[in-house]
Protein backbone atom coordinates (compact mmCIF):
# COMPACT_ATOMS: atom_id res chain seq x y z
CA UNK A 1 0.00 0.00 0.00
CA UNK A 2 1.39 3.42 -0.97
CA UNK A 3 2.41 5.85 1.80
CA UNK A 4 0.01 8.52 0.49
CA UNK A 5 -2.90 6.08 0.77
CA UNK A 6 -1.96 5.15 4.35
CA UNK A 7 -1.74 8.84 5.29
CA UNK A 8 -5.15 9.50 3.69
CA UNK A 9 -6.74 6.67 5.69
CA UNK A 10 -5.20 8.04 8.87
CA UNK A 11 -6.49 11.56 8.19
CA UNK A 12 -9.99 10.27 7.45
CA UNK A 13 -9.96 8.17 10.63
CA UNK A 14 -8.78 11.15 12.68
CA UNK A 15 -11.50 13.46 11.30
CA UNK A 16 -14.17 10.81 11.79
CA UNK A 17 -13.04 10.21 15.35
CA UNK A 18 -13.02 13.94 16.12
CA UNK A 19 -16.55 14.33 14.79
CA UNK A 20 -17.68 11.36 16.85
CA UNK A 21 -16.35 12.85 20.10
CA UNK A 22 -18.42 11.52 23.02
CA UNK A 23 -20.91 14.06 24.37
CA UNK A 24 -22.21 13.27 27.85
CA UNK A 25 -24.92 14.89 29.96
CA UNK A 26 -26.60 16.25 26.84
CA UNK A 27 -29.68 18.38 27.47
CA UNK A 28 -32.20 17.99 24.65
CA UNK A 29 -34.42 21.03 24.04
CA UNK A 30 -37.49 21.28 21.85
CA UNK A 31 -36.50 24.41 19.94
CA UNK A 32 -34.40 25.14 16.90
CA UNK A 33 -31.07 26.95 17.38
CA UNK A 34 -30.52 30.65 16.71
CA UNK A 35 -28.00 30.50 13.86
CA UNK A 36 -26.32 33.01 11.57
CA UNK A 37 -27.10 33.18 8.76
CA UNK A 38 -30.65 31.94 9.34
CA UNK A 39 -30.86 28.86 7.14
CA UNK A 40 -33.64 27.15 9.10
CA UNK A 41 -36.30 25.87 6.70
CA UNK A 42 -34.87 27.42 3.53
CA UNK A 43 -35.10 25.92 0.04
CA UNK A 44 -31.85 25.61 -1.91
CA UNK A 45 -30.67 24.29 -5.28
CA UNK A 46 -28.70 21.05 -5.26
CA UNK A 47 -25.56 22.75 -6.57
CA UNK A 48 -25.28 25.58 -4.05
CA UNK A 49 -22.08 26.10 -2.06
CA UNK A 50 -22.13 24.79 1.53
CA UNK A 51 -24.35 26.80 3.86
CA UNK A 52 -21.69 27.45 6.49
CA UNK A 53 -23.14 28.97 9.64
CA UNK A 54 -22.46 29.68 13.29
CA UNK A 55 -24.60 29.60 16.43
CA UNK A 56 -25.38 32.90 18.13
CA UNK A 57 -24.21 33.36 21.71
CA UNK A 58 -21.25 32.14 23.74
CA UNK A 59 -20.02 28.57 23.29
CA UNK A 60 -16.89 26.42 23.56
CA UNK A 61 -17.73 23.78 20.98
CA UNK A 62 -20.31 23.14 18.30
CA UNK A 63 -21.48 19.84 16.86
CA UNK A 64 -23.52 19.29 13.72
CA UNK A 65 -25.20 16.16 12.39
CA UNK A 66 -26.61 16.32 8.85
CA UNK A 67 -28.87 13.56 7.61
CA UNK A 68 -30.56 13.13 4.25
CA UNK A 69 -34.27 12.45 4.16
CA UNK A 70 -33.62 9.81 1.49
CA UNK A 71 -30.04 8.69 2.15
CA UNK A 72 -26.66 9.75 3.50
CA UNK A 73 -25.37 11.52 6.60
CA UNK A 74 -22.24 13.02 8.14
CA UNK A 75 -21.16 14.89 11.26
CA UNK A 76 -18.64 17.59 12.10
CA UNK A 77 -17.48 19.60 15.07
CA UNK A 78 -16.32 23.22 15.32
CA UNK A 79 -15.30 25.87 17.80
CA UNK A 80 -16.42 28.93 15.82
CA UNK A 81 -18.52 28.10 12.75
CA UNK A 82 -19.36 25.01 10.75
CA UNK A 83 -17.08 24.74 7.71
CA UNK A 84 -19.03 22.07 5.85
CA UNK A 85 -16.90 19.86 3.54
CA UNK A 86 -17.82 20.59 -0.06
CA UNK A 87 -17.73 17.00 -1.35
CA UNK A 88 -19.83 15.60 1.49
CA UNK A 89 -22.30 18.49 1.13
CA UNK A 90 -22.71 18.17 -2.64
CA UNK A 91 -23.06 14.39 -2.43
CA UNK A 92 -25.78 14.68 0.20
CA UNK A 93 -27.68 17.32 -1.80
CA UNK A 94 -27.47 15.25 -4.99
CA UNK A 95 -28.84 12.20 -3.16
CA UNK A 96 -31.73 14.19 -1.69
CA UNK A 97 -32.75 16.43 -4.59
CA UNK A 98 -36.50 16.98 -4.47
CA UNK A 99 -36.49 16.10 -0.77
CA UNK A 100 -34.85 17.51 2.32
CA UNK A 101 -31.89 17.21 4.63
CA UNK A 102 -32.13 17.59 8.41
CA UNK A 103 -29.59 19.36 10.58
CA UNK A 104 -29.17 18.78 14.32
CA UNK A 105 -27.03 21.30 16.19
CA UNK A 106 -25.48 20.78 19.62
CA UNK A 107 -23.73 23.51 21.61
CA UNK A 108 -21.30 23.15 24.51
CA UNK A 109 -21.39 26.05 26.93
CA UNK A 110 -19.92 26.15 30.46
CA UNK A 111 -18.87 22.53 29.95
CA UNK A 112 -22.43 21.30 29.27
CA UNK A 113 -23.93 20.17 25.99
CA UNK A 114 -27.33 21.27 24.70
CA UNK A 115 -28.86 19.54 21.68
CA UNK A 116 -31.44 21.52 19.73
CA UNK A 117 -34.37 20.19 17.76
CA UNK A 118 -33.45 19.26 14.16
CA UNK A 119 -34.48 21.61 11.38
CA UNK A 120 -34.97 20.97 7.65
CA UNK A 121 -33.37 22.43 4.57
CA UNK A 122 -35.30 21.61 1.41
CA UNK A 123 -33.41 20.64 -1.74
CA UNK A 124 -35.21 21.82 -4.87
CA UNK A 125 -35.20 19.88 -8.11
CA UNK A 126 -35.14 23.22 -9.98
CA UNK A 127 -31.59 23.94 -11.20
CA UNK A 128 -30.05 27.38 -10.72
CA UNK A 129 -27.74 29.41 -12.95
CA UNK A 130 -23.95 29.32 -12.81
CA UNK A 131 -23.58 32.42 -10.71
CA UNK A 132 -24.32 36.03 -9.81
CA UNK A 133 -22.88 39.33 -11.01
CA UNK A 134 -23.13 42.35 -8.72
CA UNK A 135 -21.53 45.61 -7.76
CA UNK A 136 -19.80 46.07 -4.40
CA UNK A 137 -19.94 49.68 -3.30
CA UNK A 138 -19.07 51.60 -0.13
CA UNK A 139 -21.97 53.53 1.48
CA UNK A 140 -20.74 56.92 0.24
CA UNK A 141 -23.05 59.45 -1.33
CA UNK A 142 -20.96 61.82 -3.43
CA UNK A 143 -17.40 60.47 -3.56
CA UNK A 144 -16.72 57.16 -5.29
CA UNK A 145 -14.19 55.09 -3.38
CA UNK A 146 -13.04 51.72 -4.64
CA UNK A 147 -15.86 49.82 -6.29
CA UNK A 148 -16.25 47.17 -8.90
CA UNK A 149 -18.52 44.71 -10.65
CA UNK A 150 -17.84 41.13 -9.60
CA UNK A 151 -19.00 37.62 -10.42
CA UNK A 152 -19.57 34.78 -8.00
CA UNK A 153 -19.78 31.06 -8.73
CA UNK A 154 -22.85 29.83 -6.83
CA UNK A 155 -21.47 26.30 -6.48
CA UNK A 156 -18.45 27.47 -4.47
CA UNK A 157 -17.08 30.60 -2.80
CA UNK A 158 -15.08 31.92 -5.76
CA UNK A 159 -15.51 35.65 -6.43
CA UNK A 160 -13.69 37.37 -9.30
CA UNK A 161 -13.64 40.95 -10.50
CA UNK A 162 -15.24 41.68 -13.86
CA UNK A 163 -14.06 45.29 -13.77
CA UNK A 164 -12.90 47.60 -10.96
CA UNK A 165 -12.72 51.39 -10.92
CA UNK A 166 -9.05 51.29 -9.96
CA UNK A 167 -8.39 51.64 -13.70
CA UNK A 168 -9.95 55.14 -13.48
CA UNK A 169 -9.89 56.19 -9.81
CA UNK A 170 -12.91 58.22 -8.77
CA UNK A 171 -15.14 56.86 -11.52
CA UNK A 172 -18.44 55.08 -10.93
CA UNK A 173 -19.34 51.75 -12.49
CA UNK A 174 -23.01 50.90 -12.55
CA UNK A 175 -25.94 49.64 -14.58
CA UNK A 176 -24.44 46.29 -15.59
CA UNK A 177 -26.93 44.19 -17.51
CA UNK A 178 -27.11 40.90 -19.41
CA UNK A 179 -29.58 39.47 -21.90
CA UNK A 180 -31.72 37.09 -19.80
CA UNK A 181 -28.67 35.87 -17.81
CA UNK A 182 -26.64 35.20 -21.00
CA UNK A 183 -23.15 36.60 -20.57
CA UNK A 184 -22.27 36.83 -24.28
CA UNK A 185 -24.09 40.18 -24.27
CA UNK A 186 -23.35 42.77 -21.60
CA UNK A 187 -23.87 46.48 -21.01
CA UNK A 188 -21.88 48.42 -18.37
CA UNK A 189 -22.05 52.17 -17.77
CA UNK A 190 -19.10 54.27 -16.59
CA UNK A 191 -19.70 57.67 -15.01
CA UNK A 192 -17.12 60.37 -14.46
CA UNK A 193 -14.54 62.17 -16.58
CA UNK A 194 -14.05 59.06 -18.74
CA UNK A 195 -17.74 58.26 -18.97
CA UNK A 196 -19.28 55.98 -21.55
CA UNK A 197 -21.24 52.77 -21.98
CA UNK A 198 -19.30 49.55 -22.58
CA UNK A 199 -21.18 47.05 -24.70
CA UNK A 200 -19.93 43.54 -25.31
CA UNK A 201 -21.46 41.29 -27.98
CA UNK A 202 -20.08 37.82 -28.54
CA UNK A 203 -16.59 38.84 -27.46
CA UNK A 204 -16.57 42.16 -29.34
CA UNK A 205 -16.13 45.18 -27.10
CA UNK A 206 -17.02 48.80 -27.85
CA UNK A 207 -17.65 51.98 -25.88
CA UNK A 208 -20.51 54.29 -26.78
CA UNK A 209 -21.41 57.87 -25.91
CA UNK A 210 -25.18 57.63 -25.50
CA UNK A 211 -25.67 61.34 -24.76
CA UNK A 212 -27.32 63.31 -27.56
CA UNK A 213 -28.59 66.88 -27.91
CA UNK A 214 -32.18 65.65 -27.79
CA UNK A 215 -31.77 63.39 -24.73
CA UNK A 216 -31.31 64.88 -21.27
CA UNK A 217 -28.55 62.47 -20.18
CA UNK A 218 -26.56 59.42 -21.10
CA UNK A 219 -28.50 56.16 -21.02
CA UNK A 220 -28.98 54.35 -17.69
CA UNK A 221 -31.09 51.50 -16.20
CA UNK A 222 -30.60 49.08 -19.13
CA UNK A 223 -32.73 46.09 -20.10
CA UNK A 224 -31.92 43.87 -23.09
CA UNK A 225 -34.45 42.89 -25.72
CA UNK A 226 -34.61 39.05 -25.90
CA UNK A 227 -33.40 39.20 -29.52
CA UNK A 228 -30.19 40.86 -28.34
CA UNK A 229 -30.68 43.59 -30.99
CA UNK A 230 -31.93 46.34 -28.68
CA UNK A 231 -31.41 47.67 -25.17
CA UNK A 232 -34.09 49.71 -23.43
CA UNK A 233 -32.76 52.56 -21.29
CA UNK A 234 -34.05 55.56 -19.46
CA UNK A 235 -32.45 58.99 -19.60
CA UNK A 236 -32.70 60.83 -16.31
CA UNK A 237 -31.93 64.07 -14.57
CA UNK A 238 -31.52 62.95 -10.97
CA UNK A 239 -30.77 64.77 -7.74
CA UNK A 240 -29.75 63.53 -4.32
CA UNK A 241 -31.34 65.09 -1.25
CA UNK A 242 -30.57 64.41 2.40
CA UNK A 243 -33.28 63.94 5.01
CA UNK A 244 -33.14 65.58 8.42
CA UNK A 245 -35.60 63.16 10.05
CA UNK A 246 -34.73 59.99 11.93
CA UNK A 247 -34.35 56.74 9.96
CA UNK A 248 -34.45 58.56 6.59
CA UNK A 249 -31.02 59.23 5.12
CA UNK A 250 -31.16 60.13 1.48
CA UNK A 251 -33.59 60.58 -1.39
CA UNK A 252 -32.84 60.25 -5.10
CA UNK A 253 -35.27 62.28 -7.19
CA UNK A 254 -36.09 62.22 -10.88
CA UNK A 255 -36.23 65.84 -11.98
CA UNK A 256 -37.02 64.53 -15.47
CA UNK A 257 -36.83 61.18 -17.23
CA UNK A 258 -37.73 59.52 -20.53
CA UNK A 259 -37.48 56.03 -22.03
CA UNK A 260 -35.51 55.18 -25.18
CA UNK A 261 -34.53 52.00 -27.01
CA UNK A 262 -31.00 51.65 -28.36
CA UNK A 263 -30.59 49.88 -31.70
CA UNK A 264 -27.20 48.15 -31.56
CA UNK A 265 -26.98 47.68 -35.32
CA UNK A 266 -27.58 51.33 -36.27
CA UNK A 267 -26.42 53.16 -33.13
CA UNK A 268 -29.80 54.90 -32.94
CA UNK A 269 -31.88 55.79 -29.90
CA UNK A 270 -35.50 55.04 -30.75
CA UNK A 271 -38.40 56.59 -28.88
CA UNK A 272 -41.84 58.18 -29.33
CA UNK A 273 -43.92 61.03 -27.96
CA UNK A 274 -45.64 58.76 -25.41
CA UNK A 275 -42.29 57.89 -23.81
CA UNK A 276 -40.93 61.44 -23.70
CA UNK A 277 -43.63 63.49 -21.99
CA UNK A 278 -43.25 66.05 -19.20
CA UNK A 279 -44.10 63.22 -16.79
CA UNK A 280 -41.43 60.87 -15.45
CA UNK A 281 -40.84 57.66 -17.43
CA UNK A 282 -38.15 55.31 -16.13
CA UNK A 283 -37.02 51.71 -15.41
CA UNK A 284 -37.93 50.06 -18.75
CA UNK A 285 -38.08 46.27 -19.21
CA UNK A 286 -39.02 44.15 -22.21
CA UNK A 287 -41.46 41.24 -22.05
CA UNK A 288 -39.93 37.80 -22.78
CA UNK A 289 -41.41 37.79 -26.28
CA UNK A 290 -40.00 41.25 -26.96
CA UNK A 291 -43.34 42.72 -28.04
CA UNK A 292 -44.11 44.77 -24.92
CA UNK A 293 -42.08 47.41 -23.14
CA UNK A 294 -42.90 47.85 -19.46
CA UNK A 295 -41.86 50.97 -17.55
CA UNK A 296 -42.71 53.14 -14.55
CA UNK A 297 -44.49 56.45 -15.02
CA UNK A 298 -45.36 59.26 -12.57
CA UNK A 299 -47.09 62.59 -13.01
CA UNK A 300 -44.88 65.68 -13.00
CA UNK A 301 -44.63 67.46 -9.63
CA UNK A 302 -43.16 70.70 -8.31
CA UNK A 303 -39.74 69.83 -6.97
CA UNK A 304 -38.26 69.65 -4.48
CA UNK A 305 -41.21 70.69 -2.27
CA UNK A 306 -43.64 68.03 -3.58
CA UNK A 307 -41.19 65.12 -3.82
CA UNK A 308 -43.38 62.93 -1.60
CA UNK A 309 -46.21 63.26 -4.14
CA UNK A 310 -44.20 61.49 -6.84
CA UNK A 311 -45.82 58.09 -7.24
CA UNK A 312 -45.10 55.79 -10.17
CA UNK A 313 -47.57 53.45 -11.84
CA UNK A 314 -46.62 50.34 -13.79
CA UNK A 315 -47.30 50.95 -17.48
CA UNK A 316 -46.68 49.28 -20.83
CA UNK A 317 -46.53 50.08 -24.52
CA UNK A 318 -46.36 47.76 -27.54
CA UNK A 319 -43.03 47.42 -29.36
CA UNK A 320 -42.52 46.03 -32.85
CA UNK A 321 -38.90 44.85 -33.15
CA UNK A 322 -39.20 44.21 -36.89
CA UNK A 323 -40.39 47.70 -37.77
CA UNK A 324 -38.74 49.37 -34.75
CA UNK A 325 -41.96 51.12 -33.81
CA UNK A 326 -44.00 51.67 -30.67
CA UNK A 327 -47.71 51.32 -30.01
CA UNK A 328 -50.19 54.21 -30.10
CA UNK A 329 -51.34 54.01 -26.49
CA UNK A 330 -50.08 53.48 -22.95
CA UNK A 331 -51.67 50.80 -20.78
CA UNK A 332 -51.55 51.11 -16.99
CA UNK A 333 -51.21 47.72 -15.32
CA UNK A 334 -50.99 48.89 -11.70
CA UNK A 335 -52.47 52.19 -10.48
CA UNK A 336 -50.21 52.43 -7.46
CA UNK A 337 -50.81 56.18 -7.03
CA UNK A 338 -54.47 55.50 -6.19
CA UNK A 339 -53.26 53.31 -3.32
CA UNK A 340 -50.89 56.05 -2.13
CA UNK A 341 -47.96 53.89 -3.26
CA UNK A 342 -45.28 53.89 -5.95
CA UNK A 343 -43.94 51.14 -8.24
CA UNK A 344 -40.26 50.69 -8.99
CA UNK A 345 -38.04 48.20 -10.86
CA UNK A 346 -40.51 46.02 -12.80
CA UNK A 347 -38.78 42.74 -13.71
CA UNK A 348 -40.71 40.26 -15.90
CA UNK A 349 -40.02 36.59 -15.30
CA UNK A 350 -38.49 35.00 -18.39
CA UNK A 351 -41.30 32.42 -18.61
CA UNK A 352 -43.82 35.24 -19.11
CA UNK A 353 -45.88 34.50 -15.99
CA UNK A 354 -45.07 37.36 -13.66
CA UNK A 355 -43.69 40.81 -13.12
CA UNK A 356 -41.88 41.32 -9.83
CA UNK A 357 -41.65 44.90 -8.63
CA UNK A 358 -40.82 47.00 -5.60
CA UNK A 359 -43.62 48.94 -3.90
CA UNK A 360 -42.82 51.95 -1.73
CA UNK A 361 -44.59 55.03 -0.36
CA UNK A 362 -43.27 57.46 -2.97
CA UNK A 363 -40.44 57.94 -5.45
CA UNK A 364 -38.62 55.11 -7.23
CA UNK A 365 -35.35 54.61 -5.37
CA UNK A 366 -36.47 51.91 -2.95
CA UNK A 367 -33.01 51.13 -1.63
CA UNK A 368 -33.34 54.10 0.77
CA UNK A 369 -36.95 53.34 1.81
CA UNK A 370 -37.39 51.01 4.78
CA UNK A 371 -40.99 50.37 3.74
CA UNK A 372 -39.96 49.12 0.28
CA UNK A 373 -41.22 45.57 -0.28
CA UNK A 374 -41.38 43.10 -3.15
CA UNK A 375 -44.68 42.38 -4.93
CA UNK A 376 -45.65 39.92 -7.65
CA UNK A 377 -48.03 40.64 -10.53
CA UNK A 378 -49.63 37.56 -12.10
CA UNK A 379 -49.93 38.46 -15.78
CA UNK A 380 -52.59 35.80 -16.44
CA UNK A 381 -54.99 37.11 -13.79
CA UNK A 382 -53.84 40.71 -13.48
CA UNK A 383 -53.70 40.40 -9.69
CA UNK A 384 -50.82 41.44 -7.46
CA UNK A 385 -49.78 40.20 -4.05
CA UNK A 386 -47.16 41.10 -1.51
CA UNK A 387 -44.32 38.61 -1.28
CA UNK A 388 -44.67 38.30 2.49
CA UNK A 389 -42.54 35.14 2.35
CA UNK A 390 -39.43 37.22 1.59
CA UNK A 391 -40.14 40.75 2.85
CA UNK A 392 -38.76 42.21 6.07
CA UNK A 393 -39.18 45.43 8.11
CA UNK A 394 -36.24 46.85 6.15
CA UNK A 395 -35.77 47.76 2.49
CA UNK A 396 -36.08 45.07 -0.14
CA UNK A 397 -34.89 46.63 -3.37
CA UNK A 398 -33.19 45.43 -6.55
CA UNK A 399 -34.28 41.97 -7.76
CA UNK A 400 -34.03 39.75 -10.83
CA UNK A 401 -34.89 36.28 -12.13
CA UNK A 402 -32.91 33.15 -12.86
CA UNK A 403 -32.89 31.82 -16.41
CA UNK A 404 -35.61 29.23 -15.71
CA UNK A 405 -37.70 31.73 -13.66
CA UNK A 406 -37.77 29.39 -10.64
CA UNK A 407 -35.34 31.46 -8.56
CA UNK A 408 -35.03 35.15 -7.88
CA UNK A 409 -32.36 37.20 -6.15
CA UNK A 410 -32.97 40.45 -4.29
CA UNK A 411 -31.14 42.98 -2.14
CA UNK A 412 -32.19 43.48 1.48
CA UNK A 413 -31.01 45.59 4.42
CA UNK A 414 -32.56 43.20 6.98
CA UNK A 415 -29.31 42.24 8.70
CA UNK A 416 -28.49 45.67 10.13
CA UNK A 417 -30.63 48.26 8.34
CA UNK A 418 -27.49 49.72 6.71
CA UNK A 419 -25.90 47.40 4.15
CA UNK A 420 -27.66 45.58 1.33
CA UNK A 421 -27.03 41.83 1.13
CA UNK A 422 -28.15 39.33 -1.55
CA UNK A 423 -30.88 36.80 -0.80
CA UNK A 424 -32.18 34.03 -3.05
CA UNK A 425 -35.63 32.41 -3.00
CA UNK A 426 -37.46 29.90 -5.17
CA UNK A 427 -40.90 29.93 -6.78
CA UNK A 428 -42.66 26.77 -7.96
CA UNK A 429 -45.12 26.10 -10.77
CA UNK A 430 -48.06 27.18 -8.59
CA UNK A 431 -46.44 30.42 -7.48
CA UNK A 432 -45.46 29.22 -3.99
CA UNK A 433 -42.43 31.14 -2.75
CA UNK A 434 -39.86 29.75 -0.33
CA UNK A 435 -38.10 31.33 2.63
CA UNK A 436 -35.06 33.18 1.19
CA UNK A 437 -31.48 32.29 2.04
CA UNK A 438 -28.49 34.62 2.30
CA UNK A 439 -25.80 34.02 -0.32
CA UNK A 440 -23.46 31.60 1.50
CA UNK A 441 -19.88 32.54 2.35
CA UNK A 442 -17.00 30.39 3.56
CA UNK A 443 -16.96 32.30 6.88
CA UNK A 444 -20.35 33.64 8.04
CA UNK A 445 -18.63 36.61 9.72
CA UNK A 446 -17.89 37.90 6.21
CA UNK A 447 -21.19 39.80 6.24
CA UNK A 448 -20.64 41.21 9.73
CA UNK A 449 -17.25 42.60 8.72
CA UNK A 450 -17.88 43.67 5.10
CA UNK A 451 -18.15 47.47 4.72
CA UNK A 452 -19.48 47.30 1.16
CA UNK A 453 -23.05 46.86 -0.06
CA UNK A 454 -24.14 44.42 -2.75
CA UNK A 455 -25.83 46.28 -5.56
CA UNK A 456 -27.74 45.14 -8.68
CA UNK A 457 -27.39 41.35 -8.31
CA UNK A 458 -27.98 39.56 -11.62
CA UNK A 459 -28.02 35.85 -12.40
CA UNK A 460 -25.49 34.77 -15.03
CA UNK A 461 -25.57 31.47 -16.91
CA UNK A 462 -21.78 31.29 -17.40
CA UNK A 463 -18.64 33.17 -16.36
CA UNK A 464 -18.37 36.72 -17.71
CA UNK A 465 -15.38 36.94 -20.05
CA UNK A 466 -14.43 40.60 -20.23
CA UNK A 467 -10.91 41.62 -21.25
CA UNK A 468 -10.15 44.16 -18.50
CA UNK A 469 -7.06 45.45 -20.32
CA UNK A 470 -9.04 46.14 -23.47
CA UNK A 471 -11.82 47.73 -21.42
CA UNK A 472 -9.27 49.99 -19.72
CA UNK A 473 -7.89 51.15 -23.07
CA UNK A 474 -11.39 51.92 -24.34
CA UNK A 475 -12.34 53.83 -21.19
CA UNK A 476 -9.14 55.90 -21.11
CA UNK A 477 -9.31 56.63 -24.83
CA UNK A 478 -11.23 59.82 -25.80
CA UNK A 479 -12.82 58.00 -28.74
CA UNK A 480 -16.49 57.05 -28.36
CA UNK A 481 -19.02 55.71 -30.83
CA UNK A 482 -21.77 58.30 -31.18
CA UNK A 483 -25.49 57.59 -31.25
CA UNK A 484 -28.25 59.41 -33.08
CA UNK A 485 -31.73 60.16 -31.81
CA UNK A 486 -34.83 59.08 -33.71
CA UNK A 487 -38.41 59.82 -32.72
Amino acid sequence: MKIQTIISYCVIFFLFSACKETRTNVEIVNETPAIFPDYVGVTIPSTIAPLNFTVNGEHQKLHLAIEGGKTGSFELQASDYFNIPDKSWKKLLAENTGGEIRLTVSVQSAGKWKQYAPFPIYVSFYPIDYGLAYRLIAPGYEVYSKMGVYQRNLSNFSQKAILENTIVPGSCMNCHSFNQTKTDKMSLHIRGSHGGTIIQENGHLKIVDTKTEQAMSACVYPYWHPSGKFIAYSVNKTQQAFHSVKDERIEVLDLASDVVVYDLATNELLTCDLLTTSNYETFPAFSPDGKTLYFCCANEQSLPEDYKKIRYNLCSIAFDPDNKTFGSKIDTLIHADIQGKSVSLPKPSFDGKYIMYTLLDYGNFGIWHQEADLYLLDLATGTSRELSEVNSPYAESYHNWSGNSHWFVFDSRRLDGLYTRPYIASIDEKGNVSKPFLLPQKNPDYYRELLFSYNVPEFINAPVKLDANQAEKLILSPAREKVSYKK
